[in-house]
């Protein structure tokens, strides 16, 4: 039997995902990003692994990260025959990802706040 290595998500990482989760990211979306903020690039399947996600999962969440151009990702052949694998890093460093998060919260905290302003003003 072969034996692998892989990184898995610690404790830190955990709650680290746990508050993007509560920032409003999807589980899935938020274990990945935790994870590859840890290295370098990593395999598909790695990235399975690690974060204790399924490949559609996985995938799902790539393609989400893609869209908000927060990652890159490349494909390598594999010795012999069979499928190319996909390997992704982080494109944007994760304090600007942070700095995202923050900026969006923000926004949407000042437009609640000017509903509630307006209910108030309603209500007179």
């Amino acid at each position: 039997m072969k034996s692998l290595s892989v990184n898995v998500l610690d404790k830190a990482d955990e709650e680290f995902a746990d508050t993007l989760i509560e920032l409003g990211l999807k589980r899935n979306v938020a274990k990945v990003l935790t994870y590859l903020k840890n290295v370098k690039d990593v395999t598909s399947r790695d990235l399975e692994m690690g974060s204790d996600l399924r490949q559609p999962e996985v995938s799902i969440a790539m393609r989400e990260l893609e869209e908000l151009g927060w990652i890159a990702e490349r494909e390598e052949k594999k010795p012999g025959k069979g499928r190319p694998y996909k390997i992704y890093q982080l494109k944007t460093d994760i304090e600007a990802i942070i700095e995202h998060l923050e900026t969006q919260k923000k926004k949407e905290s000042q437009a609640m706040m000017a509903s509630i302003k307006r209910l108030k003003e309603l209500t007179k």
